[in-house]
């Protein structure tokens, strides 16, 4: 079998996609697809190369990628496991 992974922006709109075996985690895909998106043009300027932010469910609590992903200086908001589901309705959505 196989796995795609895809990041997108806050719209939806595809931003990078990796395709994987079946048999791998999801987190090992996590910085290849941060360091696969490619330059976002917009206002005038440099063009920002990765997302402010990145916002991903509870499969992806580890520390250590927590850490990297800071080190790309992009801030996580990763849901912790454990935790109680009090986002509220609406407010963020862990996809």
């Amino acid at each position: 079998g196989s796995k795609h992974h895809l990041i997108t922006d806050a719209t939806g709109i595809p931003l990078a996609v990796t395709l994987t075996g079946g048999n791998r985690n999801d987190v090992t895909q996590l910085i290849p697809l941060l360091q696969a998106v490619p330059p976002v043009r917009g206002k005038r300027g440099r063009p920002q190369r990765r997302p402010v932010v990145v916002l991903a469910d509870r499969g992806y609590d580890h520390d250590k990628y927590r850490r990297l992903v800071w080190d790309l200086g992009v801030k996580p908001l990763i849901a912790r496991r454990g935790a109680e589901h009090g986002s509220g309705l609406g407010t963020q959505r862990w996809v």
